[in-house]
């Protein structure tokens, strides 16, 4: 058997493990540990396995994703962002879907403080869905506009899943960061679209608020903003101004929300050590994937199989919107069944020739694929942003209820996606503005 042979039917046997349930990074590793072995031999792969999670692990930017997560936490667990969704319910609540308006704002301010969707949705479901439950919305559509709009979280920066890419597709994380700014954007106005295209051909969706807020009120709303905003301005200031990496925008992050919420009295012992907690955990679980990842570039490197698809692919000369196609598809079914860290990791070593040889913008591409990634959140029947938010609200709503809610918000991905794909200028024109 060639090389390309084993590369493939390593391959076929990873894509069967993860059928039958066997954990992603286990799949990954396994298959590429006796890969190796078949293919240079057991001290070479016995080498790898000790060589490539160390030489991965040490990577210096790969810290930076502990720090972000631990940033989110701190801000989810003292309650700095609950003031965003405030502060929009008291300004925007006149619209039609008002508060599900507001939810959608208050998640894409929350996004700029976690680089989690799953962060973003359950911080959103606590505040938002109660409220909206109050004003007596259709349940479909509060729990739906929350599930929807936490994808925000991993598309505006920070966004763990755009930090992982750069390490891996060699693209400087600030760049993705900027070019994540727009296609968050564009997500957000889509769902706002929705929402009020929704509840102004049904109003009995989401019923007026009848209340009128007076301007004091909404003008004090905005100062209970300010942690957030703070925040932001330190991070992301002191980022694009170029006074520190990301990798030290993380560490300057977790470290101003400690100062803020010490500030605000509002970050309990105990809530500092279920952050701490919760950010190990995490970033464990996505160290183990990314290592296994590695271990499969490694692997099909030494049996040539990705050189051998990318090479196939330039000669069959397909092309670009088939291509285009082709990987949507490929990432909407595997978004259906893997979560996003596992179906970027496996398949990154595989379509990053492909896509460079083609002459894809690589930063264009990883914000791209993050909003691929992130309608996998959402998508039956593995959609974890809708288990998040069933768990949540517990028997207020149905998990069907919640998927058929979020249905109306995948049409508007979609049509985020052609217009990402049509016009590359919504994502790469903040990242030339700093070139």
């Amino acid at each position: 058997m060639s090389d390309v042979s084993i590369g493939f039917v390593g391959i076929g046997i990873l894509v069967a493990l993860i059928a039958l349930r066997v954990p992603i990074a286990v799949s990954l590793i396994g298959v590429s540990f006796f890969g190796i072995w078949a293919l240079v031999g057991d001290r070479a792969a016995w080498g790898s396995l000790g060589i490539i999670p160390y030489s991965f692990a040490a990577t210096w930017q790969l810290s930076s994703v502990p720090m972000f997560l631990l940033m989110g936490f701190f801000c989810f667990h003292a309650g700095l962002t609950k003031g965003l969704f405030d502060a929009a319910r008291m300004w925007l609540s006149g619209l039609p879907g008002g508060l599900a308006v507001a939810a959608v704002f208050g998640a894409a301010g929350f996004a700029a403080v976690t680089g989690s969707s799953v962060a973003c949705a359950a911080a959103m479901g606590r505040i938002a869905v109660p409220e909206m439950m109050r004003y007596r919305y259709d349940v479909s559509l509060a729990t739906g506009s929350v599930a929807a709009a936490g994808t925000i979280g991993a598309l505006i920066p920070p966004s763990i899943l755009m930090i992982l890419y750069g390490i891996i597709a060699e693209v400087p994380i600030s760049q993705l960061f900027l070019g994540g700014v727009g296609a968050g954007l564009l997500t957000a106005a889509g769902y706002v679209i929705v929402i009020m295209t929704r509840a102004g051909l049904n109003p009995a969706l989401a019923p007026r608020l009848r209340e009128q807020v007076p301007l004091i009120d909404k003008i004090e709303a905005l100062k209970e903003t300010w942690p957030v905003l703070l925040l932001m301005a330190g991070v992301f200031g002191g980022l694009f101004a170029g006074l520190f990496t990301p990798t030290e925008a993380g560490a300057v992050g977790a470290f101003l929300s400690v100062v803020i919420a010490g500030i605000k009295r509002a970050l309990t012992w105990e809530s500092f050590k279920n952050a701490l907690l919760e950010t190990l955990l995490t970033s464990a679980s996505l160290f183990i994937i990314a290592i296994g990842a590695s271990m499969l570039t490694r692997f099909l490197a030494f049996s040539g199989a990705g050189d051998y698809l990318s090479e196939a692919v330039v000669a069959i000369g397909a092309h670009e919107l088939l291509l285009l196609v082709g990987i949507s598809l490929i990432y909407l079914v595997l978004g259906m069944f893997l979560e996003p860290i596992g179906a970027m990791l496996l398949t990154l070593p595989i379509l990053l020739p492909i896509i460079d040889s083609t002459g894809f913008s690589l930063v264009w591409f990883g914000v791209v694929l993050t909003k691929f990634l992130e309608i996998g959140m959402i998508t039956p029947p593995i959609g974890l942003n809708v288990f998040v938010i069933k768990g949540v609200v517990g028997d207020l709503a149905a998990t069907s209820t919640i998927f058929r809610g979020v249905a109306w918000f995948l049409v508007a991905d979609l049509v985020v996606i052609v217009l990402l794909m049509a016009f590359p200028d919504i994502i790469l024109y903040l990242p030339s503005l700093s070139q």
